[in-house]
Formats: C-alpha cells, sequence, structure tokens
C-alpha cells in the first residue's frame, strides 16, 4: 500500500512538473527574428519593398528555403496539389485529429516583410521550441504554409473545397494565371478537388499576424485577440443621366449624374458612421462616361464596399444607403440601376473557447490583450469551414501593412509567437 502511494505521488510531481516546464517554455526571438529577415531577402527590391508575388521566381525561392527549414525539423513536408506546402509532426495518440497552424509567405506587389510571414517564420520557431524541448503534443501538429493568400486567399479555398473552376483561370500577379501558377510551384491544378478536406477533419486552425490596422498600437496593448473576420460585400451603383456639352448647356437644364454621385459618396460616410459598431464602408472606384473634361457625363458608376462581423447588419446598413440613392437619383431626375457583385468573403467568427484560450495565454505570458474584429481577409477565414479557429494579432506600426514601410518590433513578434506557443500547449490539453 505505501509502495503505490509513493508511486501516485511520483507520478503526480511528474505531472506537475512538466505542466509546470511547459507553462515556462518560450521561443528563441533572436533566432525568430533572423529567419524573417533571412525570408524577406527573397524578393526585396532596390526601393526596400517585397516583389515576392505569388508563383514568381522570388516566392519559389523563397517556398524551396521554408521546405529545407521544415525537413532540417525532421517533419513529414509535402506540397498539396493547391500547392500548399504541409509539414506534419506526430503526436502521442495519432487517433486525435491533428491542430493546424500556419499563415503565407506571398506579398503584394512592392509589400513588406512582416504581412504572412510573422505567422509563417512564428509557426516554424514554435515547432521548432517544441523539438528543443522534447515535448511530444497528444495531438499531432500541422503546419500548413497557404498557396497565394494575397491574390484571393487561393491555398485554403482549395482545403476548404471553395476554389471554383473559374476562379483558376483568373490572372495573378505574376502575370499567371491561378492554375499556371499553381503548377510552377509544385501543384496539379487538374487534382486541385482532391486536397478538400472534410468538416472536421482538424481539431482546429490557429494563425498569427501582424494587425492590419493600428488599435493595438494606439492602445499600447500587446496582443489582439481576435473575435473574428468580417464579411465583405460588393455592390456597383450606376447612375445615368444626359451627356451634352459643358460649355452650351444652362446649369439648370442639366441631368448631370456626377451630382448625385457624388451625393452618394457623402451618404455613405454619413450612414455608415450613424451606426455603433466596426463596421466600414467604402466607395474606392467612380468612373464617368464618356470621361472629358469638357463633356457632362451621361453615366457615373460607383462600387461600394461594405464590411463587419454581421451579414445581417451590413445588409440592413445597405438597405438604408440604397434608399438614400434612390432618393437622390429621383431629386437629380437621373435613372439609377445597381448590381450586387459576387460576395467577397463570408464572415467567419473566431471559436469562444480558443479565444479564452489565447486571452488566458497573454495574462499567463504578462502581456496586456484586448479584443477586436480583423477587417481584412486571412485564410483563417476559409479554414473556419472545416475547424474551429482562432487569431492572434500583433501590433504593426503606424498600423502600416502592406507596404514597404511595415514592420513589427522582434520583441512583438516573439510576444505573439509565445501565445501561439502556449495556445497550442493549452489546446493539446483542453480540447475534447
Amino acid at each position: 500500500m505505501k509502495y503505490h502511494f509513493l508511486l501516485y505521488l511520483l507520478f503526480t510531481c511528474t505531472l506537475q512538473s512538466r505542466g509546470q516546464q511547459l507553462s515556462d517554455l518560450r521561443v528563441n526571438q533572436s533566432r525568430l527574428s533572423d529567419n524573417i529577415q533571412e525570408l524577406a531577402k527573397y524578393g526585396k527590391n532596390e526601393a526596400g519593398g517585397s516583389d515576392r508575388v505569388a508563383y514568381s521566381s522570388h516566392d519559389i525561392a523563397a517556398r524551396k528555403f521554408l521546405i529545407q527549414q521544415l525537413k532540417d525539423l525532421g517533419l513529414d513536408v509535402s506540397v498539396d496539389f493547391a500547392g500548399n506546402i504541409i509539414g506534419k509532426k506526430a503526436g502521442s495518440n495519432p487517433e486525435l485529429r491533428p491542430i493546424a497552424f500556419g499563415s503565407h509567405i506571398d506579398e503584394v506587389p512592392n509589400g513588406g516583410d512582416y504581412d504572412g510571414p510573422v505567422g509563417s517564420m512564428g509557426a516554424i520557431e514554435v515547432i521548432q521550441s517544441l523539438i528543443e524541448s522534447k515535448t511530444i503534443t497528444r495531438h499531432p501538429l500541422e503546419i500548413i504554409f497557404f498557396t497565394n493568400e494575397e491574390g484571393g486567399v487561393v491555398g485554403s479555398r482549395a482545403l476548404a473545397g471553395q476554389l471554383s473552376e473559374e476562379a483558376l483561370t483568373m490572372k495573378s500577379s505574376s502575370g499567371l494565371s491561378q492554375s499556371e501558377g499553381i503548377k510552377a510551384v509544385g501543384g496539379n491544378p487538374d487534382r486541385i478537388k482532391e486536397v478538400r478536406r472534410e468538416k472536421g477533419a482538424l481539431a482546429a486552425f490557429l494563425e498569427l499576424h501582424i494587425e492590419q490596422g493600428g488599435n493595438l498600437e494606439r492602445e499600447g496593448i500587446q496582443i489582439g485577440v481576435v473575435e473574428g473576420i468580417v464579411a465583405i460585400e460588393w455592390w456597383q451603383f450606376r447612375f445615368k443621366g444626359k451627356a451634352n456639352h459643358a460649355g452650351t448647356t444652362p446649369m439648370n437644364m442639366r441631368k448631370d449624374p456626377m451630382l448625385p454621385a457624388a451625393r452618394f459618396i457623402l451618404a455613405v460616410n454619413e450612414i455608415v458612421n450613424s451606426h455603433d459598431g466596426a463596421q466600414v464602408g467604402t466607395v474606392g472606384k467612380i468612373e464617368a462616361f464618356p470621361g472629358a473634361g469638357n463633356v457632362i457625363p451621361g453615366e457615373v458608376t460607383l462600387n461600394l464596399e461594405l464590411r463587419d462581423l454581421s451579414s445581417e447588419k451590413i445588409w440592413s446598413i445597405y438597405r438604408e444607403i440604397e434608399s438614400k440613392a434612390r432618393q437622390l437619383a429621383k431629386d437629380s431626375q437621373t435613372e439609377l440601376s445597381i448590381t450586387h457583385q459576387e460576395v467577397a468573403s463570408t464572415p467567419a467568427l473566431a471559436d469562444p473557447m480558443i479565444q479564452k484560450v489565447i486571452e488566458s495565454s497573454a495574462k499567463q505570458l504578462g502581456l496586456s490583450s484586448m479584443y477586436l474584429p480583423s477587417g481584412a481577409g486571412h485564410d483563417a477565414q476559409e479554414m473556419a469551414r472545416l475547424a474551429p479557429i482562432g487569431m492572434i494579432f500583433i501590433p504593426s506600426k503606424g498600423g502600416i501593412s502592406h507596404s514597404p514601410e511595415e514592420y513589427s518590433s522582434p520583441e512583438d513578434i516573439a510576444h505573439g509567437a509565445n501565445v501561439l506557443l502556449q495556445t497550442i500547449l493549452t489546446l493539446d490539453k483542453e480540447l475534447p
């Protein structure tokens, strides 16, 4: 009896000790920073920006660098038919579903060094820290580096079964079609439907990312707990009047569609701001036809974009905007037509339990945190179709993104990677 009691005490102390050791585990900040800077060399241009657009020679070379890093860590590495790079680390219980995490390495033309690479190199650093500490998780772990996030979350859409044949024909920033680009990075567009995963195939998906906005920096907060990724809806408004000579047509005889168009832009701003919340509305494109300085335009088209975590709220605001637009057309004696364009993205809410784990991990690390939505799209948005998701934001200086001026400090990046690490370890214990 005494012998069994001693064994029980020894077992309990071992578990407590191991739990304490795992909570003390940290990433190597200098190594992580060096790896991000090494990746930044692929596609660096004379202006200091990155030309590592998807499917370019810079992207292909950087992918080889990434694959070699995964192989050096002893992971099972593959490239799927969509061109996604996947690294797998076995867990102690192969029957459990994998916990996946990762991001992308492609950039917008003349982009920065942190949007995507922070989450990608942070994922590698987390795996390396686990290996060095001889930590074996219960769940298998899976790193995913997605194909062409900036050009339409191509790789993650393929995994979610949402990549259409039409999408494969679209041109990418490299000049190649998506289909040609996927071939260039080692995928096979003819078999792309085979990469689709069933809902529930993953236990969870996590993504570390810079905040593409200035909320964290402005509030002096170190970690953003993402509540969800917003839905995006697009419409085209067309005001039609009567084209005529700008010099000979009296002001009181004009049917100028530019007037309701201008008032429409102001109305969008007023209506969107009249609602509480973080919703945004933008008129980012306007065209006048025939487009000559000495001609009253006969037609003016504008594009409206609305974003929010709630699709219901987006459509409620839209209906107000539509009503105002029709009144403006009536008052100016012009005609109005509206086209709802293909849905850009659907909302993806982060899993409440994962949000709490991220918040708790930040607190355990002595880091401040706040909840906030993501106003930009991410691969996690598509992965939400397959598994519960969580996103971790770190500050971006000045809220700048998609620019050579994009910057996050090594300390902030390491904070985010440590939160990712501790979140994975906690989920590994607590996920059913």
